[in-house]
């Protein structure tokens, strides 16, 4: 009777140790932003993705960041460039944190962390500066 005991406790406090979610982090991501707080728009020709950054305090600091995917790119009458992707973003940058959303059908709770204590690095995007002031 006391062995039984000893290994109940022993199983319930192994699964209270084991971490709930898809990822360690302990903050569950945000809902993609209105386009309103979008500050700036990349394109990765490598990766085929289009990338928004986006300032969630409305002070100019990009503090969230979603990749899509590109079905098709191609240039308009005037030269500019259009993008086809995908509905959902496929990567978001939230808080240090890269997620992961594999079905890309919207932040819903299925986003797995991807990599943590991570920052999105712009200047592989914009890696200039011209006159002090960035390209």
């Amino acid at each position: 009777m006391m062995k039984g005991r000893f290994t109940a406790a022993l199983i319930l406090a192994v699964l209270l140790l084991l971490p709930t979610g898809a990822g360690w982090t302990k903050e569950s991501l945000p809902i993609e932003p209105d386009l309103n707080t979008r500050i700036d728009e990349l394109y990765d020709h490598e990766a085929r993705m289009f990338i928004m950054l986006f300032s969630l305090k409305g002070d100019g600091q990009v503090d969230y960041i979603t990749a899509r995917m590109v079905q098709e790119y191609s240039r308009s009458n005037y030269g500019n460039p259009v993008y086809y992707t995908e509905q959902y973003p496929l990567f978001y940058w939230w808080n240090h944190t890269m997620w992961n959303d594999p079905e890309q059908d919207g932040v819903n709770g299925n986003e797995r962390v991807y990599q943590e204590n991570v920052e999105f690095d712009i200047a592989r995007y914009k890696p200039c500066r011209f006159n002090g002031q960035e390209c």
